[in-house]
């Protein structure tokens, strides 16, 4: 593809084809109001190598985790990548493979998407997984979507207060027009109330949506949560944003999850101040024709070879629109190749070693956290790489003047949690050294009161 503007005469080519006879007749149409009546006020055209240098200023005023300490989490995880996921990705015939409609010359994409969807089963601990969603916030929605098909005209949803705030902020769009009833289930020690939540189940609630880890990094007791949803004929919806917790702890799948939905971008992809992620979505075998998205399967071919193909497509393209499960319109293919290689290259013994790493580094921080003057941790249930710490002095302060130290603290929480007016979200995995923890735990101890 050629990267030229247009010259003044293909300008005058193309007006005198379509009959008109100048740039401003072309957009007649358009009311003076709507126009703009003075030049743009931009700098002067700078050459290519100029523009580099323009931007590169620009974008070292970016806090990048390769130069700050960065306690960041709250659904983007700051974990290693080893070299060879994006060596094996940037290969040609990966980095353009689109939709694999044609099974017979597109084996190697099948097979990824085939081996992604495994691994995800098995961390799960369910039976079928799709090949992926957009994100963990959209796999969100849409299993709240299955729920409601799947309810037998149920039209309530409860929403734990401790799923992630943009989870809930995306259901409700989701859900908008929909004639569906999105209940919050308050907390109760940084976990989902399961008192509270017991009596706002009733015979109309299609699903009960909790987070594994929730979103104050505390980890939810789903097989009582998943009881008490089953007792009212309701599905137990889990959202995973950190999937790395799935290495130590128990797979929601066995302690009784219907749907586990979540967010692989833990699994390999960078950070990338902000995308793209990638959702993961799994279900049990009763629900398997109600996934939304796509599905790779095993089959063997004409001479008894093993091949792959979409087995399942549910989707608007593939059927009618009103038939459809879902409008997702394709799987992240690239970020799923991503995750399956970060999984494969751990294996299930190294990503267990790589979540005990995140569990106890963040157990040491919350350790000398908690015995600094006016610091207090706020919940006591068991956690994973997150935590929530109680300030003795404002957090925007506080933030700003570790910022200083090129610390990135933590996330505020009063904006999503007015009664957490004074907390901070700390995250630490294993790109943090002690070094790094201590310097935290120093620099807030610098601001005692």
């Amino acid at each position: 593809m050629r990267y030229l503007p247009h010259t003044e005469m293909d300008i005058r080519q193309m007006l005198e084809t379509i009959g008109v006879k100048n740039i401003d007749e072309l957009f007649s149409g358009i009311p003076d109001s709507c126009r703009l009546q003075s030049p743009l006020n931009l700098p002067s055209a700078l050459s290519e190598s100029e523009a580099v240098a323009v931007l590169k200023t620009l974008a070292e005023r970016n806090a990048k985790v390769s130069e700050w300490d960065s306690f960041l989490g709250g659904g983007a995880y700051n974990h290693f990548i080893p070299a060879v996921v994006d060596h094996l990705v940037s290969r040609s015939e990966f980095y353009t493979a689109y939709t694999p409609y044609q099974p017979e010359i597109s084996q190697g994409t099948l097979q990824a998407i085939f081996e992604f969807q495994t691994m995800i089963c098995q961390l799960t601990g369910m039976d079928v997984a799709n090949a992926s969603m957009y994100d963990g916030a959209s796999a969100c929605a849409e299993a709240v979507l299955l729920a409601l098909r799947t309810g037998r005209k149920r039209n309530k949803v409860l929403l734990s207060e401790a799923l992630h705030p943009q989870y809930r902020e995306t259901v409700a769009t989701y859900c908008r027009y929909l004639n569906v009833e999105l209940i919050e289930v308050g907390s109760a020690d940084g976990v989902t109330d399961r008192q509270q939540l017991k009596g706002l189940l009733d015979e109309q609630v299609a699903a009960v949506v909790v987070g594994y880890p929730n979103y104050f990094g505390q980890i939810e007791d789903l097989q009582k949560l998943a009881d008490a949803a089953h007792a009212a004929g309701a599905k137990l919806i889990t959202a995973v944003s950190e999937p790395l917790a799935l290495g130590l702890f128990k797979a929601p799948g066995d302690l009784g999850a219907d749907v586990v939905a979540g967010e692989g971008q833990a699994f390999g992809i960078p950070l990338s101040f902000g995308g793209p992620g990638i959702g993961f979505f799994a279900v049990k075998q009763n629900d398997m024709r109600a996934l939304p998205g796509r599905l790779v399967g095993e089959t063997v071919d004409q001479d008894g070879k093993r091949g792959f193909v979409l087995t399942l497509a549910t989707r608007e393209q593939h059927i009618r629109r009103e038939k459809a499960t879902s409008n997702i319109c394709s799987n992240q293919g690239m970020c799923t190749l991503m995750v399956g290689i970060f999984l494969a290259l751990h294996g299930k013994q190294g990503l267990r070693k790589l979540a005990e790493l995140n569990y106890s580094k963040a157990a040491y921080a919350k350790k000398q956290i908690s015995a600094l003057d006016g610091f207090a941790i706020a919940f006591s249930g068991e956690v994973f790489n997150e935590f929530v710490v109680v300030c003795p002095e404002p957090v925007a302060e506080l933030q700003k003047r570790l910022e200083e130290q090129g610390i990135l603290s933590g996330i505020a929480l009063a904006k999503d949690y007015p009664q957490l007016e004074n907390g901070l979200l700390i995250c630490v995995t294993e790109q943090n050294s002690r070094e790094q923890i201590d310097r935290l735990v120093s620099a807030l101890a610098g601001g005692e009161r």
